[in-house]
């Protein structure tokens, strides 16, 4: 086969692929190779000499294909990219690209983590119409856990030997800022292995304000009390014109992304999220994949993007339509095209459903999250999904989309467990 030829069924991708090179004629132990030209490149694995089938790209909407070029050449893709690829209807084309682009950088493996999650409250000073777990502190169903409370309930899903507590929570008025470095360092008192990542860059900025003191000095004294990261949350869409709508009372994006650039200036990682589906248009997504990209190029402290679906159902929103999965699965595969620079993508199978999010391995995705127990925010939101699932379950969802199941710690690093003990390996 020429290299013209091949670069006509799949991209002149194929011939840079590291330890891969073109069959030769004649040389196929899979069968004739006039019926596997039809349907893509054969290459040759110089390291183990097996035949392996590269399906070529193929796609009816031809506004994709000098996208897919500038994916093969690791160009990177513009605002308007970006745009026509949520306006492209080509799922299948959306995929094969993203697949191309996550196995490139992590071949067959999928992750996965034991965590925990803890709401120490629902008490917010805010009131989103994107949110059904907030209550005013005299509100029906309103709590606040005391720290052994707290304590309580983090030891009390502590039976999978759990890596990551996950802490989120409302904006409490009356909660002093001691209240929280007592409960960071509470824990990691009581589970010094366990990662601590808490705190949405919202409610840094909240506790900040409270407490009288700088971002950076409010994250230096959480990181003092034993911080390890920041999750994502808060980010929704950057644009002004949607905030105004779902979350007037939040800090704005450019505050969002000055927060998160003092954590990754001292030295804590974050993740970093979007909330589509409800009145955001393509443009407006576009333009927070592209901020978040431009502040990942300065500070690289971003490990993770997740894709965050909305709920509807029990908001001042509920009017609006829950996301279809067309959309689901498009947000994983534009993500891991235009965020470059960001390590993972992950199908939080909470929001998506596990199912979804199982499928998104294949479309861009490269991590599922965790076993969570006890997720309660979207819960609230109408989600449908178990609040918790064990870990063999999360690793017969990654198997059975033909990828290789890995735990891992919260900074990526494989967890190697026994009957009774677990290594991360560092």
């Amino acid at each position: 086969m020429s290299q013209s030829k091949a670069r006509s069924l799949g991209g002149d991708f194929a011939l840079r692929r590291r330890n891969l090179r073109l069959a030769p004629a004649g040389r196929n132990s899979l069968g004739t190779k006039s019926r596997l030209k039809r349907f893509g490149i054969i290459l040759l694995d110089m390291a183990t000499s097996v035949p392996t089938l590269r399906h070529a790209f193929q796609t009816d909407d031809l506004r994709l294909s000098p996208i897919a070029e500038k994916v093969f050449a690791r160009v990177r893709l513009s605002f308007d990219d970006a745009v026509t690829l949520y306006r492209s209807a080509d799922i299948l084309a959306l995929g094969w690209l993203a697949n191309h682009v996550r196995e490139r950088m992590h071949g067959n493996v999928a992750y996965f983590n034991v965590n925990r999650h803890i709401n120490p409250t629902n008490v917010c000073v805010a009131a989103c119409r994107l949110c059904a777990f907030g209550r005013k502190k005299d509100a029906p169903g309103a709590y606040t856990m005391a720290l052994e409370e707290a304590f309580q309930t983090a030891a009390s899903g502590y039976s999978e030997a759990i890596t990551e507590f996950h802490i989120v929570g409302g904006l409490h008025p009356d909660l002093p800022f001691q209240y929280y470095l007592d409960l960071i360092s509470g824990l990691k008192a009581r589970f010094p292995q366990v990662h601590l990542k808490a705190l949405t860059m919202v409610e840094i900025a909240f506790l900040a304000k409270r407490g009288k003191l700088s971002i950076e000095e409010t994250l230096r004294q959480l990181k003092n009390a034993g911080l390890d990261s920041l999750p994502g949350g808060g980010a929704e869409i950057f644009n002004e014109r949607v905030r105004r709508v779902i979350c007037d009372h939040k800090i704005d994006g450019d505050q969002w992304l000055d927060t998160a650039r003092t954590a990754h200036k001292i030295g804590l990682k974050s993740n970093a999220t979007m909330l589509y589906g409800h009145i955001e248009n393509e443009e407006d997504r576009a333009d927070h994949l592209i901020r978040l990209r431009t502040l990942q190029d300065e500070t690289h402290g971003f490990q993770t993007f997740i894709p965050l679906a909305f709920h509807p159902a029990n908001t001042p929103l509920q009017h609006l339509f829950t996301t279809t999965g067309m959309l689901d699965i498009k947000q994983i595969a534009i993500s891991r095209l235009v965020l470059d620079n960001f390590p993972h993508i992950k199908a939080y199978w909470q929001m998506l459903s596990p199912k979804i999010a199982q499928i998104s391995l294949r479309f861009g995705a490269d991590d599922i999250d965790g076993t969570v127990i006890e997720e309660k925010i979207y819960h609230d939101a109408g989600a449908t999904t178990p609040q918790g699932m064990v870990r063999k379950e999360l690793e017969r969802l990654i198997r059975e989309a033909g990828r290789e199941p890995v735990e891992r710690d919260t900074m990526y690093r494989p967890v190697t467990r026994t009957e009774t003990s677990f290594t991360i390996s560092v």
